[in-house]
């Protein structure tokens, strides 16, 4: 395949040339069904590219955050994003497509996500996040030696929770103290691609993104959790939500904003590290507050402590200092706090209201929520 670089003309957008291209740049991307998989692959698309997305073989389907903008790969003129099967658990299969595929980026962001979770499954969170991450860069190690094409760039999806209990604001020079197994994995992911790019000269970034929100969020993650409550309570599906450490307090940010600096971290002429964030850091009571608010509702009327949810170590106070992004980038965040979780709620309520109209004709109950 071919590697993507012939250019015909450009234009200038953040200071990073955008190229107008007779041969596409191609992408390939781990975690493509996720969240920020979904955002990232409309960026590339709009920017041109071919974007392939390696995804986990399941019995059910878990492309519902892709699905509209799918396109039939018979389609062949229109069709720029594929699908393929591969894990990160398995080495030959990730090589197998680096090789077929032929990219010009590889963005990693497939992970075991959830930091309540890698607590009750540590070994598994371990060989996704970190080992997963080292099989990758092997894989693209192996590719360029035998290849020759030296120019493929690589973006590692760090973590904010990688600086745990050390005070903010946190940047690029703050230590490490992971709190969980998650982020304890995600520290060694960070290193190895260090170690890579230091190693073998690769062009590898870290980017070190705190929180990120949207409508896509996983319904378990304590911001969507919220908003989907608020819209089932708002419509009268649900009548309480159960949540642990309301004073643990986080940086969040728009995970469409943060997918923008993913792409200009592999534009620039040498690759380094960066911390993405808003530099503003809210409470969970005050996502809380927003959130009930902004449909007139008391939070405190809804919401009731469940210990199950507090973790074996917290974080308690996690926001970033992305000086540096913004200096060498030209990357800010567009969208703020209070509008991130007015978007969210408008969102969740549109879908509490769709739930509310099957649950009326019977297709659905309520899922028996309290």
């Amino acid at each position: 395949m071919a590697s993507g670089t012939d250019r015909s003309q450009s234009t200038t957008t953040n200071g990073v040339e955008e190229l107008s291209i007779s041969k596409r740049k191609v992408a390939l991307i781990t975690g493509i069904t996720g969240q920020d998989g979904s955002y990232l692959t409309e960026l590339l698309l709009d920017k041109g590219y071919e974007v392939h997305g390696l995804i986990r073989r399941s019995s059910n389907f878990n492309t519902q955050r892709i699905n509209h903008i799918y396109i039939d790969p018979h389609n062949v003129h229109k069709a720029r994003m594929k699908l393929h099967y591969a894990d990160l658990t398995d080495a030959s299969s990730l090589r197998r497509w680096i090789d077929t595929i032929s990219p010009d980026e590889i963005y990693n962001l497939a992970a075991q996500s959830h930091v309540a979770v890698s607590f009750e499954i540590p070994d598994y969170t371990a060989d996704v996040v970190a080992t997963g991450s080292l099989r990758l860069l092997e894989a693209l190690r192996s590719h360029i030696t035998t290849s020759g094409r030296t120019h493929v760039k690589y973006y590692q999806a760090g973590s904010s929770e990688m600086f745990g209990s050390t005070p903010p604001p946190q940047s690029e020079d703050t230590p490490f103290h992971p709190r969980s197994p998650y982020a304890a994995s995600k520290c060694a992911a960070h290193w190895y691609t260090v170690n890579y790019r230091e190693a073998y000269g690769i062009f590898a970034c870290n980017g070190i993104l705190f929180n990120h929100e949207s409508p896509r969020r996983g319904e378990n993650f304590v911001t969507r959790k919220i908003t989907r409550a608020v819209g089932r309570i708002k419509i009268g599906l649900q009548s309480k939500l159960f949540l642990g450490n309301l004073q643990a307090s986080r940086d969040w940010g728009f995970a469409g904003d943060y997918v923008e600096a993913m792409w200009l971290m592999l534009q620039q002429d040498k690759p380094d590290d960066y911390v993405v964030a808003t530099e503003e850091s809210h409470t969970v009571e005050e996502f809380l507050e927003k959130a009930f608010g902004y449909v007139g509702l008391n939070w405190k009327d809804h919401v009731e402590i469940d210990k199950r949810y507090f973790r074996p170590t917290e974080v308690d106070n996690l926001k970033g200092d992305s000086s540096k992004a913004r200096k060498a980038l030209g990357w800010k965040p567009k969208v703020g706090f209070e509008q991130l979780v007015k978007m969210m709620v408008d969102e969740d309520v549109e879908l509490a209201k769709r739930e509310k109209v099957l649950v009326d004709a019977g297709f659905m109950d309520a899922q028996q929520q309290p």
